[in-house]
């Protein structure tokens, strides 16, 4: 009896997971006639490249996910969407590996006098806030990275999937952590510059000097995955 009821917990534990993940990486109708288009569907990542590269290299797709493995496996580098974007809302969901760091940039320029993603586009951080708690708030999730904190930010565990949502529009910035708005800026103010240049980026000549560019998704060396990643152009 103890037999088929385990059996019988673990069938129904993978039908809930096979209905889940027939809902991964799709729109739905009323996503697609507003305007919303998938960066990933779940098979192949068509839609990305390495900065500065032709292609993918170094990530795998994995659980219905885009995913940096992490070292020792190897890191493949930073992926951008092959389109570039002005004004837009992007929204995906995202998990990492224990003492993990990542994010997704923005407005991400390539040219000879850029060397990262980071050279040009503005960060959402991503991080494993409980595993680097030393890391302090400028560079906890959700922030605006070294520049803005994140208000009543909150991760899940490990195990779970959070959600980010980044809307551009303009100069204005804002930021969700799990459905939360977190940050909130305008860029290219008086404000905003003084906070840049008592950041890390005080000489970095090209940080959000673009007004569009690609999106980006960071490797850095630890374990990030990424689904349901989908943007509108506003």
């Amino acid at each position: 009896m103890k037999k088929f009821t385990t059996l019988l917990l673990l069938g129904l534990l993978m039908v809930a997971w096979n209905v889940n993940a027939q809902h991964l990486n799709k729109l739905t109708q009323q996503e697609i006639d507003e305007g919303w288009e998938l960066l990933f569907d779940g098979k192949s990542m068509e839609k990305w490249r390495c900065y500065k590269k032709d292609k993918v290299q170094g990530w795998v797709i994995e659980e219905h996910a885009m995913k940096a493995q992490g070292l020792p496996h190897g890191q493949g580098g930073d992926i951008i969407s092959k389109e570039i974007y002005g004004d837009f809302e992007l929204y995906l969901e995202w998990k990492l590996g224990e003492r993990a760091n990542s994010g997704i940039f923005f407005h991400v320029v390539e040219a000879d006098e850029y060397g990262a993603v980071y050279h040009t586009g503005p960060e959402y951080q991503l991080l494993d806030d409980v595993g680097v708690p030393q890391s302090g708030p400028l560079h906890d999730s959700g922030a605006n990275y070294d520049v803005h904190p994140p208000i009543f930010g909150q991760v899940k565990t490990l195990d779970e999937w959070n959600t980010a949502k980044i809307i551009v529009k303009g100069a204005h910035v804002e930021h969700y952590l799990n459905g939360r708005k977190v940050v909130e800026y305008d860029m290219w103010t008086d404000e905003w510059t003084e906070l840049k240049n008592n950041s890390k980026w005080k000489n970095a000549a090209g940080y959000a000097k673009y007004k569009e560019g690609h999106i980006a998704l960071q490797d850095h060396g630890g374990i990030s995955m990424f689904r349901n990643i989908k943007i509108k152009k506003l």
